[in-house]
């Protein structure tokens, strides 16, 4: 092998290696931030994760109460009204992190009515740090399986399996019409529980083609609000939890059975 081919050799492997490492290392939410790089991210609303990046620093430093970041507290209820939804949804989170905040109590108010089910769940789970339970709905729908219909109609050309693991914003299905081809995604993550569809089935705008369950974590954090703030009238979206089956892991279910108890023995008072 020549020189010119050895140093070519060489170049092509190490940049095999660092190119998945330098954008690793920009996209890991882990990677510290300077407080001039915090300041930048908050506003570089061409890199989204840049945003999240920032908030995600900002929570871990607002839960060990460090005081120096109560200068980007405009920035977090600013953000409450961004568009794009991972934003919102972190920046709901972090607003859950001091409830002295201001503005923040009214910033989670206004978005218990997002367009995404996820940041209303956020936002209702840290208006309890609040002592507010007015995002209770919210939290109850957490629990419960999400309708999956698209917003025309058309004829299935691909649709996932019952029981597929999937994220937030996964593939459900496809469908074509008039030369257009449709992706309906959820807008939870979670495991699809069932598929009404098959390929080649033509359906109609808000047809109800599959339902998805919500993922672990969500239905964790939904339940641990409900033990402080659930009334009876939630016990139905409770109840299938407190069960011992397979797809209910066991932490999970002792969580749904304190969750139940606390709700029936704050009625009996």
């Amino acid at each position: 092998m020549s020189t010119r081919n050895r140093v070519l050799f060489f170049v092509t492997g190490w940049l095999l290696v660092l190119m998945p490492f330098l954008f690793w290392w920009n996209t890991w939410f882990g990677r510290h931030l300077s407080d001039k790089q915090v300041t930048e991210y908050l506003q570089d609303n061409q890199h989204p994760r840049h945003i999240q990046h920032a908030l995600i620093q900002m929570g871990e430093r607002m839960s060990h109460h460090d005081a120096s970041v109560t200068r980007w507290y405009p920035e977090l209820v600013r953000l409450a009204n961004h568009s794009v939804e991972e934003v919102r949804n972190t920046d709901a989170w972090v607003l859950g992190q001091d409830t002295s905040g201001p503005g923040f109590h009214q910033a989670l108010t206004e978005m218990l009515a997002d367009a995404s089910p996820v940041v209303r769940g956020n936002a209702a789970l840290s208006l309890v740090r609040f002592g507010d339970a007015s995002g209770r709905p919210q939290i109850v729908a957490l629990l419960q399986s999400v309708k999956i219909t698209p917003s025309s109609g058309g004829r299935i050309v691909d649709a996932d399996k019952p029981g597929t693991a999937i994220h937030q914003g996964g593939l459900i299905a496809k469908l074509q019409n008039d030369q257009q081809t449709l992706e309906v995604r959820s807008p939870i993550s979670g495991r699809i529980r069932n598929v009404f569809v098959q390929t080649g089935q033509a359906v109609s705008a808000g047809t109800e083609i599959a339902s998805v369950d919500p993922a672990t974590d969500q239905v964790w954090e939904a339940l641990r609000a409900l033990y402080l703030i659930g009334q009876l009238e939630d016990l139905p979206a409770i109840t299938p939890y407190t069960r011992e089956l397979p797809e209910v892991p066991d932490h999970i279910r002792r969580q749904a059975v304190l969750t139940e108890k606390a709700i029936r023995d704050r009625a009996k008072n």
